[in-house]
């Protein structure tokens, strides 16, 4: 299951629509909040509580939350900005009917809610607003954020002010790019995503589970997928990308290597051969370990065959024009991505899409907040993945799950999403302690 992404602008030309096929605004803004108290009281029991409410739809939220958390025996306080000045969050406010204090005179709660600034913001929070906040979330047990913690920018995850830690963020119709971007995604907590019925249907989404092709009961090796390594100057990354992706499923994987690599689980077959004209190869994986040997790389791209690049055969390609009709996925870190594409304007979101169109490949712009770009225009936002993923190693896996992925016969950018998903699981199945060779044994698990 994937759940949508939207900026800050389709969020907005979605609730415009929903308001325009007969759904009020204010039928949006209870949905919204009724969705927040909800949430809180699944997490919590009743506490104290105080919600903050600024003076856009964002504090309506929060208004018609605090309602809804009072009824349910929680000991609320509303503090506020301002006075509401948009219709929807007046309408709100009355419908709340309790005091409302002045924020800069707010005492903490245990429980504290943010509805201040939600989607949209675009400059940062006055000093003395940004600096209250963050006391009171400091004071705070549990802090929760509603759509946004403020000072965020929603497209890109910037901080336009300084941000606490929050522990749980609630957001409505739609997650938006910061909640999976960094730096801002470091300030969310758990973020849950509420159905407030408006249609969100967008190319950009949250990478779920995949859903994996069924095995053949009368089928072969080959169906399953071969995937052809090809090594070069340090054998080490290679055997890690093979041996991931026999784990990862591949019904054959071997290596072209000039010498033998120790250490490679004997299913994977070492050959000192390269027949790049082999019809029955599902996937080329050439990268890891490469070194300065651009011959081998310029022969895996006269195979016809689907291929991941990786490391430094991405630093060997040269313009990203080359990747033209080749099928292409391109597993670049920060620095790879620089190297082969320089300055590309936009947040992250926007750099990925711009490359993965420049290069006609599917783009997995790896990093704690990874994405996968196709030249389509789909975007896949990783889910937040273990920290211990950075360590030496765990990009060669990477590639070999995607490659196996791909030679199963997923499509490109479906078989880089699944390679992502089942990464991320798998070092949550190895443990803080992993390292990558642990990573590549607890492949198998990912896939229960």
């Amino acid at each position: 299951m994937t759940r949508p992404i939207l900026t800050a602008a389709a969020m907005r030309a979605a609730e415009a629509k929903a308001i325009a096929d007969g759904t009020p605004e204010t039928r949006l803004m209870a949905r919204a909040g009724a969705a927040l108290a909800e949430t809180v009281s699944l997490y919590l029991g009743a506490r104290p509580t105080l919600v903050l409410c600024g003076p856009g739809n964002n504090g309506g939220d929060g208004y018609v939350a605090a309602r809804h958390l009072a009824d349910r025996g929680y000991p609320v306080r509303v503090a506020a900005l301002g006075d509401p000045i948009q219709d929807a969050a007046k309408w709100a406010r009355s419908e709340w009917g309790g005091p409302v204090e002045d924020l800069a005179a707010a005492e903490p709660a245990p429980i504290l809610i943010d509805c201040l600034f939600g989607t949209g913001l675009s400059r940062g929070l006055e000093d003395a607003v940004s600096k209250k906040l963050l006391s009171l979330v400091d004071l705070s047990i549990v802090a929760i954020a509603c759509d946004l913690p403020s000072g965020i920018a929603s497209d890109d995850g910037a901080p336009l002010s300084a941000v606490g830690a929050y522990d749980l963020t609630v957001t409505f119709g739609a997650l938006k790019p910061a909640h999976r971007l960094m730096p801002a995604m470091e300030h969310m907590g758990r973020v849950v995503l509420a159905d407030i019925g408006i249609d969100a249907a967008s190319d950009w989404f949250e990478i779920g589970q995949p859903d994996l092709p069924p095995l053949d009961p009368q089928g072969h090796k080959y169906d399953r997928g071969l995937v052809h390594c090809l090594a070069g100057e340090m054998p080490g990354a290679i055997a890690l990308a093979a041996s991931a992706a026999a784990r990862a499923g591949a019904g054959y994987v071997r290596v072209s290597t000039s010498r033998t690599i120790d250490g490679l689980p004997s299913s994977i077959v070492q050959t000192g051969g390269a027949d790049m004209k082999d019809d029955r190869i599902g996937c080329v994986l050439v990268g890891p370990g490469l070194g300065d040997v651009p011959q081998v790389l310029t022969l895996a791209l006269t195979s016809k065959a689907p291929k991941v690049i990786d490391a430094d055969g991405i630093g060997l390609i040269g313009e990203p024009e080359r990747l033209h009709g080749q099928d292409a996925i391109l597993t670049p870190h920060e620095g790879e991505f620089a190297k082969l594409f320089g300055p590309i304007e936009g947040s992250k979101a926007e750099r990925a899409l711009e490359a993965a169109r420049r290069s006609q490949s599917v783009i997995v712009y790896k990093g704690p907040d990874t994405l996968v770009a196709s030249p389509d225009g789909k975007l896949g936002f990783a889910p937040p993945a273990p920290a211990w993923l950075a360590s030496a190693g765990t990009g060669d896996v990477l590639a070999g799950m995607i490659a196996a992925m791909r030679a199963r016969g997923l499509d490109s950018f479906d078989a880089a999403c699944a390679g992502v998903w089942l990464h991320g699981r798998a070092a949550e199945v190895a443990g803080p302690a992993m390292i990558a060779d642990d990573l590549v044994e607890a492949i198998p698990q990912s896939q229960l």
